[in-house]
């Protein structure tokens, strides 16, 4: 078998050749290493490798019988540069931790490892995952390999983009305010924000902090699947992670389980959505009709997701980032300056309105899907704009207030804390990816992953990727 041939393939193709003995893991990486050197160097999705350290690894692995080799039994898996892997070089993006090496993984790389994944890169990310443009004053910035002039979105784009690439099989990523959702949107590949303690994460300093989530990313939803289950389980250092479902969700996605009712949105209610963007979007959702599914317009009341999502957004970013502004603000770039900073125009009042406000805005969500089995929306409010903007600053005659307002579509579901993905809905004119969001209700993944698989391929773009960069 060719390393061409392997590359093209999907991860749980990937997975049944390990277990019939086919190839090896480290057949894998030398294919990935091909792979990158041949296309690394024109969208700089991997900017950092660690080859060496994940074939000793899979040399580890094979000295197992495949029964002991976890879920993943050596798929290769690239790694988001906000999460520490030990010994590798880990940098978040900033010029504060440009020469970061662990002494430690993060809790995710430790459960993906424990359970087959062969660690081998790190994907590049904004700095400290803050914004939808993947740049940054260390490793550069990731550029689309559906067009080299425009952004890959953030701040999980790196992974999208060697997924989108073929220099990953598998991808982990991580979602505050869409940072999985978006650069799937524009790369055609599929990310999952998971519920809050599903993957569990850290250690933190703010462990009861349900707005970030790690989660899987990958080029199909089988494969995000198979993925989620080597990510989940419980961790005595994660206090909100939760059990394993009984059922995997690579069970769940082969028992294709249909909706039976959908609820479309074409802006949720609360944000700008370039035109185009809708109508392919919507096109896309009503492909369930196709299934015998219905399918009505309909979304929860948003009204209030600026309000919620902006001061939470700024408390995290505060907690969290204070000290390092303290002693590192020249190294900072001025968004995070602004979001660490807008936590200061906020009250004790204010904060408990807040938190009051989202409680009440959960519990809109909630009696929503008491109606509807999924909500399914555009991901992201524009297709894939040019890599020299920092953010969206305009969307269908909208001017946002700040860098992160036009990622509205996402954030106004990661308040509910419910599972989401972006899958591939469509092309634009200019033949660029557009994502449909897909929200399922309360720790709602099996479901999500069973119907998002049926409508994947009653759409029809799931092998789209990979390509070469153009």
């Amino acid at each position: 078998m060719t390393d061409t041939s392997l590359i093209r393939k999907t991860a749980t193709d990937i997975r049944n050749l390990l277990a019939s003995g086919e190839v090896t893991p480290l057949d894998l990486l030398d294919a990935l290493e091909d792979r990158v050197a041949a296309v690394e160097p024109r969208i700089n999705a991997l900017p950092t490798l660690c080859f060496e350290r994940a074939r000793d690894h899979a040399k580890a692995l094979m000295e197992k019988p495949v029964a002991d080799r976890g879920e993943l039994l050596g798929i290769p898996v690239a790694i988001k540069d906000l999460e520490e892997v030990k010994g590798v070089r880990t940098t978040f993006g900033s010029p504060i931790f440009a020469d970061h090496i662990p002494d430690k993984s993060d809790i995710v790389v430790e459960t993906l490892e424990k359970n087959g994944g062969v660690v081998y890169a790190k994907a590049n990310t904004p700095e400290f995952g803050a914004g939808g443009n993947t740049f940054n004053e260390v490793l550069g910035t990731t550029l689309n390999p559906w067009n080299q002039k425009r952004s890959v979105a953030g701040s999980s784009g790196g992974s999208a983009a060697a997924l989108a690439s073929g220099t990953a099989w598998l991808a982990q990523g991580s979602d505050t305010g869409g940072s999985l959702r978006n650069p799937a949107s524009f790369c055609s590949i599929v990310g999952l924000r998971p519920s809050p303690g599903r993957v569990a994460r850290g250690p933190t300093g703010t462990p009861f902090a349900n707005l970030p989530v790690a989660g899987p990313m990958a080029r199909n939803v089988a494969d995000v699947a198979l993925m989620l289950d080597a990510m989940s389980g419980e961790h005595p250092r994660d206090p909100i992670s939760l059990a394993r479902p009984a059922e995997s969700f690579a069970d769940a996605v082969r028992a294709q389980r249909l909706p039976k009712r959908v609820a479309f949105s074409r802006d949720l209610g609360c944000t700008p959505v370039d035109p185009e963007v809708a109508r392919i979007c919507e096109t896309a959702a009503l492909r369930f009709e196709a299934l015998g599914v219905k399918v009505e317009e309909a979304h929860p009341d948003f009204h209030d997701v600026q309000e919620i999502f902006q001061a939470l957004r700024a408390e995290g970013f505060y907690m969290t980032k204070r000290k390092l502004l303290e002693e590192h603000r020249d190294k900072m770039k001025p968004e995070v300056v602004w979001n660490i900073e807008k936590a200061l125009d906020y009250s004790l009042e204010d904060f408990t309105r807040v938190q009051l406000a989202r409680g009440a805005y959960i519990q809109r969500a909630v009696d929503f899907f008491e109606t509807y089995d999924l909500l399914l929306s555009p991901a992201t409010c524009v297709g894939p704009y040019p890599v020299e903007q920092r953010y969206v600053e305009v969307c269908d005659g909208h001017t946002f207030d700040n860098y992160v307002e036009w990622l509205t579509m996402a954030y106004a579901i990661t308040l509910t804390t419910f599972p989401a993905l972006s899958m591939p809905a469509g092309f634009t004119a200019e033949g660029l990816p557009v994502g449909l969001q897909v929200v399922a209700g309360p720790r709602g993944e099996a479901a999500l992953l069973s119907a998002a698989a049926l409508l994947e391929a009653e759409i029809g773009h799931a092998a789209a990727v990979p390509i070469d960069p153009v």
